[in-house]
C-alpha cells in the first residue's frame, strides 16, 4: 500500500497547488495531496483548518485514524512525513524513492523535491492496514 501512495503522490506532480484544495482538478494543499495520493475521502479533514497550532495538533489526531507513528529509522517510501515548516506551522508530505512529494505554496504547484526536507521532520507516519 505504501509504495502505491507514492506512485499516486507523483502521479500529482505538476497539479497546482491550492489553500484547502481538496481537487487534483482545481489543485491540492498539503492535506489535500495526501488525502488524494492515499485515495482517502477529502471530507477526512475539515477545510477550514490552519496548519499552525491547535488546528495542527487536531490535524494529527485525525490523521491517526488512517496513520501509525513509526521511527525515523524506519521510514519507507510512501510514508507521510510531518514537517514543522515555520514556527508552529506543519507541513505534509510523501516519501518517494528520489525524495518526497508536497504541495508548494511558493511555487505554487505540487513538486517532488530531491533528497530530504528543508523543513524539520518532527514524525513520520504509515497508512494503517485494513
Amino acid at each position: 500500500m505504501a509504495m502505491i501512495d507514492a506512485e499516486r503522490a507523483v502521479a500529482l506532480v505538476g497539479r497546482p497547488f491550492r489553500a484547502q484544495g481538496r481537487d487534483a482538478g482545481a489543485g491540492l494543499d498539503c492535506v489535500g495531496l495526501v488525502l488524494a495520493a492515499c485515495g482517502l475521502s477529502p471530507d477526512r479533514v475539515r477545510r477550514n483548518y490552519r496548519l499552525r497550532g491547535d488546528h495542527g495538533a487536531e490535524l494529527v489526531a485525525t490523521l491517526t485514524r488512517d496513520f501509525r507513528r513509526v521511527a525515523p529509522s524506519r521510514k519507507r517510501i510512501g510514508d507521510l512525513i510531518l514537517m514543522i515548516a515555520g514556527e508552529g506551522q506543519f507541513h505534509l508530505g510523501i516519501l518517494t524513492a528520489r525524495g518526497f512529494v508536497h504541495a508548494d505554496a511558493r511555487l505554487r504547484r505540487v513538486v517532488e523535491t530531491p533528497g530530504r526536507p528543508r523543513w524539520r521532520v518532527c514524525a513520520i507516519y504509515r497508512r494503517r492496514r485494513k
